[in-house]
C-alpha cells in the first residue's frame, strides 16, 4: 500500500492514474476522465491562481477574483447566477441536471496588511497592503477545477447529476457564507464538499468556534483638551472604559472562549477631546448559548461605559457564525481520497525555497516532509477550538465535511506573510490541485453510490434535533458590503 502511494506522490504534476486504478480497481479508476483534465491543467489552473494572488482584494470588494472565476467556469458551460443573496461578488454556477446535487465552496477574499513578494524573507510588494495570507487565491480555483473536472465526467459517463460551485465572499470577517444560507440557496442540495489551504495534508476534525463580530460605536462631544476639556466628553474615554471592563471579566468566561478587539478609530488629535471612536470585537465560544451570553455581557458592558463617560453608543453587529457540524460518513470518504491522492511532492526549486521559509519561521527543516504525507484522520473533539469560518452555518443545513491540502509550507502560521508567500507560486498550484482531485474522487463517490449519498444524509438528521431550525446569528442585517472599505481606507 505504502509502495503505490508513494508512486502517486512521485508522478508530481502528472499524477500517475494507473496508481489510482491499481490502489482501488474498483472504485477510482472511473475517475479517469476527471483525473486526465485535472492532470493535463497544471498551466490553466497556476496562471489562474496566480493572477488572483497578483490583485488581492478584501471582503465583498473581490470583482476581479470573482470574475474570473465566474469566466473560467462559462467557458466551460456552467450557468452563473450573478450577485446572489445581497453581495455583488457572490455566485452560484451551476453544471448538469437532476439527482444527487453537490456542491463546492469556492472563497477568493484577502486579508489586509500582508502584502507579501514570493520570497522566503519579508518583502511586503505595497507597504500595509493587501496579501493572500489565508491562501484563497488557491481556495476558489480548486473549487472551480473540480467542478470543471466534474462536468466533463457527467458528459463522458452520461450521468444524472448536477455540480453547484459556491462562490462565496468575505469570509474573512464578512461572513458571506452566512448570506447564502439565510436565502436558502442551499435547499435541495444533498452535500457540500469544502477545503481550505493548510501546511499539511488532513481532514478537518475540529468543530471551531461560533463567533460574532461587533462594533461599538461611541459619540461624544469635542473640545480643546488643554484649554477646555471639561466641556468635551470623550468617545475614547468611553471605548477604553468597555475594554477595560471587557479584560476584567475574562477571568469569568469559559476558558475555551475568546474576547479580542482592536480600535481602528480612537480620535485624531491628542489635543482634541475625540468625538466619535470605535471599537471592533471578535466574540468566540465552542457553543452558541455561551456565545450569547457572553455577546449580552459585552452589550452591557458598552451602555455602561457610555454613561460613566456621558456619551452615546450604538452597537453593529457586523457578521456572525456557527461551530462547524461535522459529518463523520463523509469525512472517512474525503480521508479515503486524501490518502489516494497523496501530498504534495516539492522539486528541487521548491524544495530549496521550503526550506528557507521554514528556517524564517525558526522551525527545524525536518518538518519540511509533512508536505508530502496525508496525515491519519483525528478524533472528533465533543467541543471546538481557536478559529471561526462561515462554513460553519453551511454545516447545519446541509451535510459537509472539509479538509486541508498543503499549499503553505509546513510550520507556516496561519494569517501570515509566510503563506502569501509560497501560496503564489507553483507550490500553491500543486496543493490546490491536490485539492481538486480529492473532489472529484469524493465528488464522484457520492454520484456512483446512493447507499453511501443515504449514509451521509442519515448521519446529518440524527446530528440535528428534529426541532432544529437555523436562525442566523447576525439577524436580519443586510450584507455589511463596506465592513472592509471603512476600516482600510
Amino acid at each position: 500500500m505504502k509502495k503505490i502511494i508513494g508512486l502517486i506522490l512521485l508522478a508530481g504534476l502528472t499524477f500517475s492514474n494507473s496508481a489510482i486504478a491499481k490502489k482501488d480497481k474498483k472504485g477510482n479508476a472511473k475517475a479517469k476522465v476527471a483525473l486526465d483534465y485535472l492532470n493535463s491543467s497544471f498551466s490553466t489552473y497556476d496562471k489562474l491562481q496566480k493572477t488572483i494572488w497578483a490583485n488581492p482584494e478584501l471582503g465583498f470588494l473581490e470583482t476581479n477574483s470573482s470574475g474570473l472565476l465566474k469566466q473560467h467556469l462559462r467557458e466551460y458551460g456552467f450557468t452563473i447566477e450573478e450577485g446572489v443573496a445581497g453581495m455583488p461578488t457572490a455566485f452560484v454556477a451551476t453544471y448538469g441536471s437532476g439527482k444527487p446535487v453537490i456542491g463546492l465552496l469556492a472563497e477568493f477574499d484577502a486579508l489586509p496588511g500582508l502584502s507579501q513578494d514570493t520570497v522566503p524573507f519579508r518583502k511586503p510588494l505595497k507597504e500595509n497592503g493587501v496579501g493572500h495570507g489565508c491562501g484563497h487565491n488557491t481556495f476558489g480555483v480548486a473549487s472551480s477545477a473540480a467542478a470543471v473536472s466534474l462536468s466533463k465526467w457527467l458528459v463522458a459517463n452520461k450521468q444524472s447529476g448536477t455540480i453547484k460551485v459556491y462562490g462565496s465572499p468575505a469570509e474573512e470577517g464578512g461572513a458571506g457564507k452566512v448570506y447564502l444560507v439565510r436565502e436558502e440557496l442551499f435547499n435541495g442540495v444533498d452535500v457540500v464538499l469544502d477545503w481550505h489551504p493548510s501546511s499539511e495534508n488532513a481532514v478537518s476534525t475540529n468543530g471551531g468556534t461560533a463567533m460574532v463580530m461587533v462594533d461599538y460605536k461611541f459619540y461624544g462631544r469635542p473640545a480643546h483638551a488643554a484649554g477646555n476639556p471639561w466641556k468635551g466628553r470623550s468617545a475614547l474615554d468611553a471605548v477604553e472604559a468597555l475594554d477595560y471592563m471587557v479584560n476584567l471579566l475574562r477571568e469569568h468566561v469559559p476558558t475555551s472562549s475568546r474576547i479580542h478587539y482592536v480600535i481602528p478609530e480612537g480620535g485624531i488629535a491628542p489635543n482634541v477631546v475625540p468625538e466619535y471612536a470605535r471599537v471592533s470585537y471578535y466574540i468566540r465560544s465552542p457553543k452558541r448559548d455561551i456565545l450569547n451570553t457572553l455577546t449580552e455581557w459585552i452589550d452591557s458592558a458598552a451602555v455602561g461605559a457610555a454613561k460613566g463617560t456621558q456619551t452615546r453608543v450604538e452597537k453593529e453587529l457586523i457578521a456572525g457564525t456557527y461551530e462547524r457540524l461535522h459529518n463523520k460518513t463523509l469525512s472517512k470518504v474525503i480521508q479515503k481520497n486524501l490518502e489516494t491522492v497523496g501530498g504534495v511532492i516539492y522539486d528541487e526549486r521548491e524544495r530549496k525555497f521550503a526550506e528557507q521559509l521554514i528556517r524564517a519561521t525558526g522551525n527545524p527543516d525536518s518538518i519540511i516532509n509533512f508536505a508530502a504525507k496525508v496525515q491519519p484522520l483525528a478524533e472528533f473533539p465533543e467541543e471546538g477550538s481557536g478559529g471561526s469560518s462561515d462554513v460553519g452555518d453551511v454545516s447545519w443545513v446541509v451535510p459537509l465535511a472539509s479538509f486541508g491540502a498543503a499549499t503553505f509550507i509546513p510550520g507556516s502560521p496561519g494569517h501570515s506573510w509566510q503563506n502569501v508567500a509560497a501560496d503564489g507560486t507553483t507550490i500553491g498550484t500543486k496543493g490546490l490541485l491536490n485539492a481538486s482531485r480529492v473532489f472529484a474522487l469524493t465528488a464522484i463517490d457520492l454520484l456512483t453510490d446512493s447507499k453511501l449519498l443515504q449514509a451521509v444524509k442519515d448521519e446529518f438528521k440524527q446530528s440535528t434535533s428534529p426541532d432544529f431550525k437555523y436562525i442566523p446569528l447576525l439577524g436580519d442585517r443586510k450584507p455589511a458590503l463596506d465592513y472592509r472599505i471603512t476600516k482600510n481606507e
